[in-house]
């Protein structure tokens, strides 16, 4: 039998309950003792003990104690709950569900165990189940607005389109009193179901609901651009003019409305008279737009490509803009007008040394613009010239020698040259020369990383870093998840032949993947309480191709790359030292290792010393968050003494096939890993992908005959089925 609590004690419950929604661990943890001490044996009490030792890190001391409970009190709904949180704060989200099921059971009727249960079926993405729990939410508080949003966008999310827009007019009809002019809530549920419609393909109809039920929403730009869009697809040219012409006097600068007025105009490539009068009309209306002045640029030809790019060159060089060149770059894939644009430069900076006109006070401007223009030209990789690009910027130099754009131009040179040292110490070089510029002291970090020189980079990124964080620079990049330091201090470690510490930051990489993906945990709620619906759909979406993301696929690949090659060398490659770790050398390295790791332990302990004196409150509090995040294994050594590296290279793989299929060198790694993993059938796979995107990449040409000669040797040994797999793909 379940034990009761007297009225003294369950009070004393409540309490444990509001301390561990308030992270007062030590406080919960007192007041749960207190009750224990009495009732040893009530189950509510001890899954909550258990759930502030989990948020403590003591995880499997919490699942023990948790177990306990539900043996004293089977039937209790908390008990069950909070066997549901434990399993889902450790990732188990399908015997969090289950427990939460279970739960819901017993107490029916508890909205946290409902709203618990649909968090989590749409974290995972179980639609059915969400549309069930939405149901059941609806049901029981039909008076809430978002009880019915959400109903709607679970639908939507299944698919179910026609039942999200009923849902929606459902509740429309349903107010008794119509919601005023400044609800928000209401503004976005209009424009979420206008959406709605025209997923449906009803242009029409999204139109008219625009038109009647939109006009007065607080987002006056999307409706405004939606308003175009539906009239432009309707093929209304005339009103879908004056709709883009509104856009364009809303934002001169907005390129997308420039080409979309052009193609609601009929106007082709050909008609470049008539989209070049489109242009002046607003350059001459809005002269401070540099969009109606470049776009011009990617259309016309000739004579008239050479006019209006000299008159813009002018433009952009006397006003000194640093961005001209990367503006201008997308046109060198048309060989006259890479050859036009830096000729024009060349002209430009004839008749400025021709004219008597006094120099400007700004030596980025007018002449030094030009040059730093050249300069760019001449190293970019579909132009480059690295004599002359260097021979460009040393004259911009001597005009300025204090900019820090023409120093960084000449460290990029430097770099392109293949030496990566000189270009290392030029871009620090440009770094002092405004030492309150985190972009250049980026730039800086990232150059010395390229060196190979991880701790030089680490104090330059720690100029910018809090002081104040525990574990020094390198822990606040981490928090701030500073995925493209993590990325190039792995493989500068990799370079190295640190294997441990190159794979510790690959993993953090793909953990802070994870955590993005569990960050959607705190969005599920506040978007439909704060009624951003429109932009929860957008995350989920988004979400759903994280790993698309470019800083994935480098990290993964470098991973995956490491494994294959302590596969392929066991013997000394998975170390902290790589492959050179012998004799006296590995002498050395073990001794700066351990030097390292000392001067760590102070800058960490010196770092807790300053913000305790800063907020003595804080460092207790600190101190305990610093049990529950603490790494056992900061430099990776457990990571590089792994038995099974092509298994561990799965953990990246699978993602980045799944998700980045187009990507050859993707499928160049699954193929390598699948072969030496003897999945045969998988490996033809990759291969066969890989050919399909180019079949005459020299890589792709090896697997082939990797893949000829393996097969060779073990066809006839493997199972029909396989066999018949095999042949199927290798035809």
């Amino acid at each position: 039998m379940p034990q009761i609590l007297s009225t003294k004690e369950a009070n004393l419950f409540r309490q444990v309950i509001r301390d561990y929604e308030e992270k007062r661990y030590r406080a919960g943890l007192k007041a749960a003792e207190q009750i224990l001490k009495r009732n040893p044996k009530h189950g509510d009490t001890m899954s909550m003990k258990a759930l502030i030792m989990n948020a403590q890190g003591k995880t499997e001391e919490a699942f023990n104690l948790a177990k306990e409970a539900l043996k004293v009190d089977f039937k209790s709904h908390i008990c069950w709950h909070v066997y549901g949180i434990l399993y889902r704060t450790n990732k188990n989200f399908e015997e969090a569900i289950k427990a939460y099921k279970f739960a819901l059971k017993l107490e029916p009727e508890s909205q946290q165990i409902q709203r618990d249960l649909a968090i989590l079926q749409v974290q995972t993405r179980d639609y059915e189940g969400y549309v069930q729990s939405r149901f059941a939410m609806l049901k029981a508080r039909p008076q809430l607005r978002q009880n019915w949003t959400a109903l709607a966008i679970a639908h939507h999310l299944e698919g179910n389109l026609q039942e999200a827009e009923r849902i929606l007019t459902t509740y429309e009809k349903s107010m008794s009193v119509a919601p005023s002019k400044t609800d928000f809530e209401n503004s976005e549920a209009l424009l979420y179901k206008n959406s709605i419609i025209a997923e449906q393909g009803e242009t029409e109809r999204a139109l008219e609901h625009l038109e009647q039920e939109c006009k007065k929403c607080l987002d006056r730009l999307a409706v405004m651009e939606l308003r175009a869009r539906y009239l432009a697809e309707l093929g209304r040219k005339e009103e879908a003019e004056t709709a883009y012409r509104a856009l364009i006097d809303r934002n001169p600068d907005h390129t997308d409305y420039y080409k979309r007025l052009v193609d609601v105009l009929g106007l082709t490539a050909e008609d470049e008279a008539a989209q070049k009068a489109i242009f002046d009309e607003y350059s001459a209306k809005y002269p401070r737009s540099d969009a109606a002045r470049r776009l011009p640029l990617d259309f016309l030809t000739g004579d008239e490509f050479r006019t209006a790019a000299k008159a813009y060159l002018a433009l952009m060089f006397n006003k000194g803009v640093p961005s001209t060149f990367a503006n201008l770059k997308h046109l060198y894939s048309d060989s006259f007008k890479k050859d036009t644009l830096p000729s024009l430069a060349e002209e430009y900076l004839q008749e400025a040394e021709g004219s008597n006109a006094e120099a400007s006070s700004d030596s980025s401007k007018g002449v030094g613009a030009a040059l730093f223009f050249l300069a760019q030209h001449y190293n970019y990789h579909m132009s480059r010239d690295l004599t002359k690009a260097l021979e460009y910027v040393e004259k911009a130099i001597q005009l300025d020698p204090k900019s820090v754009d023409f120093q960084m131009t000449k460290a990029r040179i430097f770099k392109h040259q293949g030496d990566i040292a000189k270009a290392a110490k030029a871009m620090d070089q440009a770094r002092l020369l405004d030492t309150k510029d985190r972009y250049i002291n980026t730039k800086a970090a990232k150059y010395q990383l390229r060196n190979n020189e991880n701790e030089k980079a680490l104090n330059t990124l720690g100029l910018f870093t809090r002081a104040e964080t525990v574990g020094g620079p390198l822990a606040d990049l981490i928090d701030m998840q500073a995925m493209w330091f993590l990325t190039e201090d792995g493989e500068a470690w990799q370079r190295r032949g640190n294997v441990a510490l190159a794979l510790k930051r690959y993993h953090t990489v793909f953990n802070i993947f994870d955590i993005w993906q569990e960050d959607q945990f705190d969005f599920h709620s506040f978007s439909l309480r704060k009624g951003q619906i429109r932009a929860y759909v957008d995350m989920i979406r988004w979400e759903d191709k994280l790993r698309e993301h470019p800083f994935y696929f480098r990290a993964a690949l470098d991973a995956v790359k490491l494994y294959l090659s302590m596969y392929d060398k066991p013997e000394g490659v998975n170390g902290a030292n790589g492959n050179n770790a012998n004799g006296e050398d590995a002498a050395q390295k073990k001794k700066a290792a351990k030097k390292a790791k000392k001067e760590a332990q102070k800058a960490e302990k010196e770092a807790a010393e300053r913000a305790a004196k800063q907020n003595p409150n804080k460092a207790q509090k600190d101190k305990e968050e610093e049990v529950k995040k603490k790494d056992d294994d900061p430099n990776g050594m457990k990571l590089a003494e792994t038995k099974d590296p092509l298994g561990d290279a799965m953990k990246f793989l699978e993602p980045l096939l799944q998700f980045s299929p187009k990507n050859i060198e993707g499928q160049i790694a699954g193929f390598e890993v699948y072969i030496r993993r003897k999945k045969y059938v998988l490996a033809a796979k990759c291969l066969k992908a890989a050919q399909a995107l180019d079949e005459n990449h020299v890589k792709v040409q090896e697997l082939a005959a990797t893949m000829q000669k393996t097969m060779d040797g073990v066809l006839e040994s493997l199972a029909p089925k396989i066999q018949e797999a095999l042949k199927t793909e290798l035809a």
